[in-house]
């Protein structure tokens, strides 16, 4: 019997293994894929995703393999330049497609312990007092302690808890791609333009995606309802014909793929020992391109706290604390991107506000915080009344003796004491306690949760204590 089971080998399946791998939990992750999708659905991860890469040494590995972008002309493709003073070390949008981000992840999760079944899917899932079992195609059964549906939007799991999944059905489709073209650069760049201005389609046609290729973003003729049905070449020539009057000679695709506008939220995040993440958990359109990061932050924030159940020193209600923390998270993203798909139709009304916000966005406080919603740093949790900072995550700052993420691959919490005269006694087992100083963070000491986000400010110990038990359940004697 393993400790939890994980449906879904994605990016949100994949970075949960390896969080709860971390501390030492058994894993095992079912897929019901032979292999690994090639499907690319999506296209990079921002802020936040990088941050939290970093925060387990994992960066590296996307930076070889992923090129930078400019952060601007992420809200509604309306073309602005980067906010200045973004409160990050990372003012970039990393690219790279989904399937070496899956394979990051699935050698990350690999290399700490965690068992990736492929070829096995669930059809049923029980659940009692003691635990869950999972029901599988071919007869057999797994249990463990704990199940989590990360198994994408239609997912089998969520249906077989009975949460509903209410929002609005997809109404339109879009085909993308990455290809070769035939046609010489400047004809291409002024016929995307010329499409641009005059059918006010933006982000649609190819585009170069820094590798010698084009990156190209079509409306398909039609909604469908099984978007695993394979997109083809044909299907993507001919409806660049009938938008632009050509197919601007594109051949030879590395990959082709298709995304809906369906948009949709979990009633519930929990129901017994089951809990449901990423897509599972909600769909909306992939207008800046927020969907993977979403997922994999679900991950970030339920992976501590499931290890924490089942290593036995969790408070009582740390895992009451998932939904309401991240289904909020969610529903503004849906909020954003009903939102920007309006800001992207051709309609008059649209395109009047359109042009509206993006004379707004002209003031950088309001490129920032459209910016800072898009890439999820602005993101704060409800840990009460406080300092502005508790809540928030904390970006990596310079100590005097190294970086603050590099002292969180581990995945602990961690007490950033610029004092010297605090204690973590009694939670020195889950807690670390460094003694260092930082010219860019103006406050006595914090407490970060494994996640990063600051769970308590000050300078006193007993208010110390009660944060540390809080979050981190009694502390030993």
């Amino acid at each position: 019997m393993s400790d939890v089971i994980i449906v879904g080998a994605g990016p949100t399946g994949l970075m949960l293994a390896g969080e709860l791998r971390l501390q030492g939990v058994e894993v095992v992750v079912l897929d019901e894929d032979d292999e690994p999708t090639q499907m690319v659905r999506a296209l990079g991860i921002h802020v936040r995703t990088i941050e939290i890469m970093e925060q387990r040494g994992l960066l590296d590995r996307f930076l070889a393999r992923g090129r930078k972008y400019p952060l601007g002309g992420f809200f509604a493709g309306i073309a602005k330049p980067a906010p200045t003073d973004l409160d990050t070390a990372h003012g970039y949008v990393l690219g790279i497609p989904q399937p070496e981000i899956d394979e990051i992840l699935a050698e990350h999760a690999t290399e700490v312990g965690a068992e990736i079944r492929r070829g096995k899917r669930v059809v049923g899932v029980q659940q009692d007092e003691d635990g869950v079992t999972a029901e599988l195609s071919d007869g057999t059964t797994v249990r463990a302690s704990f199940l989590i549906g990360c198994d994408g939007g239609r997912s089998t799991v969520r249906k077989l808890i009975g949460v509903g999944f209410p929002g609005e059905p997809s109404r339109s489709d879009t085909l993308i791609g990455e290809v070769d073209v035939t046609m010489p650069d400047e004809e291409l760049t002024a016929r995307v333009a010329e499409i641009r201005e005059t059918q006010k389609r933006f982000g649609i046609g190819p585009s170069p995606s820094g590798n010698g290729r084009y990156r190209l973003v079509v409306p398909a003729a039609e909604v469908v309802e099984d978007r695993a049905v394979p997109t083809t070449l044909d299907d993507i020539k001919r409806q660049l014909r009938a938008i632009a009057g050509t197919d601007f000679g594109v051949h030879s695709p590395q990959w082709l793929s298709r995304f809906g506008d369906a948009t949709r939220l979990a009633e519930h995040y929990r129901r017994g020992r089951v809990f449901l993440a990423g897509d599972t958990a909600h769909i909306h359109p992939p207008m800046g391109g927020q969907g993977l990061n979403l997922g994999v932050q679900d991950a970030f924030n339920l992976g501590w706290k499931l290890a924490a159940a089942i290593n036995g020193w969790a408070p009582h209600d740390l895992l009451d604390t998932y939904e309401p923390e991240r289904r909020p998270v969610a529903a503004d993203v849906l909020d954003n991107t009903r939102a920007q798909a309006v800001l992207v139709s051709t309609e008059a009304g649209p395109q009047a506000v359109r042009r509206l916000i993006s004379e707004l966005m002209d003031f950088d406080d309001v490129s920032r915080y459209l910016t800072e919603k898009i890439t999820a740093i602005s993101v704060r949790y409800d840990f009460g009344t406080g300092d502005d900072l508790l809540g928030r995550r904390l970006r990596n700052i310079g100590l005097s003796r190294g970086d603050l993420y590099d002292l969180m691959h581990a995945g602990r919490g961690l007490l950033l004491d610029q004092t010297g005269g605090l204690s973590v006694d009694g939670w020195d087992d889950r807690v670390d306690h460094v003694v260092d100083t930082s010219t860019e963070l103006d406050l006595p000491a914090v407490l970060l949760r494994p996640d990063g986000h600051v769970a308590w400010v000050g300078d006193t110990q007993s208010e110390l204590n009660t944060g540390l038990a809080r979050w981190f359940g009694g502390g030993l004697e």
